[in-house]
């Protein structure tokens, strides 16, 4: 049997209580967790535009949004009449989206298998929170990871390869890891460009960082 709550001048919690207050409270903290992971999410969660398989011509647009899918679809026509038309436009709840085959078969038609997937995940509330971080903390990641990590994470994706090639990157790889670089040396580093210093002066001689 279940022991009670003693009534006594004490007034001690059961075991039982506390449990279910520590439960509560862990609750709580994934929640406000989940709340500020999901305030890196901007209201548009992904775009893809591309002309239809052959023979069509035709033009599509996916875009997805926090809550819905959109479809916009293009006629491309020599005919006057479909000149300058207006596209017409499918939405749907994320749900819906899950359960709507024939235009999942469309999406897959259009933009290719992993761009299916890629949408499905989403709908199924699978973000990429890491990929939604802002510059400046993800260089402060990337500060603590060898250059070679660095190569590799650049492959990942777009967005990994944008940042690891971008002038903050290396010049922060220059000062955090090249013993060699001066203050006299910045003037040059800015003229030159901070990753074109890197690999001209310190890449074989002075870097820790390699």
């Amino acid at each position: 049997m279940f022991r009670q709550k003693e009534e006594n001048n004490g007034q001690r919690s059961s075991p039982w209580f506390d449990l279910n207050t520590n439960i509560s409270v862990e609750g709580c903290h994934r929640n406000r967790f989940a709340a500020q992971m999901a305030s890196l999410l901007g209201e548009q969660l992904f775009q893809i535009s591309d002309q239809g398989p052959p023979p069509s011509k035709d033009f599509y647009q996916v875009v997805i949004t926090k809550t819905e899918v959109i479809l916009r679809t293009w006629k491309i026509s020599l005919r006057p009449g479909f000149r300058g038309a207006a596209p017409t436009t499918l939405r749907t709840t994320h749900q819906d989206f899950l359960h709507h085959k024939p235009l999942q078969r469309q999406v897959g038609a259009v933009f290719g298998q992993v761009i299916l997937e890629y949408a499905v995940s989403l709908c199924q509330g699978k973000f990429d929170y890491l990929e939604r971080l802002p510059d400046d903390i993800l260089l402060k990641v990337l500060s603590h990871l060898e250059l070679k990590d660095t190569a590799l994470l650049a492959q990942v994706s777009h967005r990994f390869s944008k940042l690891c090639d971008s002038e903050k990157f290396w010049e922060q790889t220059v000062r955090n890891h090249c013993a060699e670089f001066t203050a006299d040396m910045e003037g040059l580093a800015n003229t030159m460009g901070w990753k074109k210093i890197f690999f001209t002066c310190f890449y074989r001689s002075g870097s820790k960082d390699q």
